[in-house]
């Protein structure tokens, strides 16, 4: 009979391990699921401000037609991305590396420099741009915990049995153009160095 309650206590002890082990990957797993929506998110707050940002341009450069349809093209493709995040983040890079250009053009143009919608655009631009870089962060970090349960032991006993699979980080670059300081030094008679 105590053999019986011991058999019947170790059984129960594993069914309460791996109900625990399996919780915490359900947790894990729903964690970035909700890191991605925010993700998602902060793209679509930044595909709605693209269109407003190339109709302002268009207006101070409009025979810069070219790289104008390559921002729309890219961010269209972005948008329609749903794929993996490594897909999603090729997308993503090639509309950053489009919308450096479509910002660069403003240095061409002073008077699109000093158009106040231009301006408020861009700042708007930029403060999204770091909100999608923190939720990118939060979902990378949410990712690498989940990664790390499903790898470790001895969650790791479960996971793969129970279908959980890994999951990819998503990757993107700045979109902000960073220019570099100029430093100029002019010394001669009555000069001082410049910044």
């Amino acid at each position: 009979m105590d053999a019986a309650y011991i058999a019947l206590g170790i059984v129960a002890l594993i069914g309460l391990w791996a109900m625990v082990l399996y919780n915490g990957l359900v947790r894990a797993r729903n964690a970035c699921d909700e890191a991605w929506s925010n993700v998602e998110a902060e793209l679509k707050r930044r595909y709605n401000l693209i269109p407003n940002l190339v109709e302002t341009v268009k207006g101070y450069a409009a025979h810069e037609r070219e790289t104008l349809e390559r921002v729309v093209e890219a961010r269209n493709r972005a948008l329609a991305s749903t794929g993996r995040p490594s897909q999603q983040a090729k997308d993503e890079n090639a509309l950053v590396g489009a919308l450096r250009q479509l910002l660069a053009l403003a240095e061409s143009y002073p008077q699109l420099k000093a158009n106040e919608n231009f301006l408020k655009l861009q700042e708007e631009l930029a403060n999204t741009e770091d909100r999608i870089q923190a939720a990118r962060r939060f979902y990378n970090a949410n990712v690498r915990d989940y990664n790390n349960r499903l790898q470790m032991f001895p969650s790791n006993l479960l996971a793969g049995w129970l279908g959980f699979e890994p999951r990819e980080y998503f990757e993107i670059e700045d979109s902000r153009v960073r220019e570099v300081p100029r430093v100029r030094f002019g010394f001669g008679p009555g000069s001082s160095p410049q910044a």
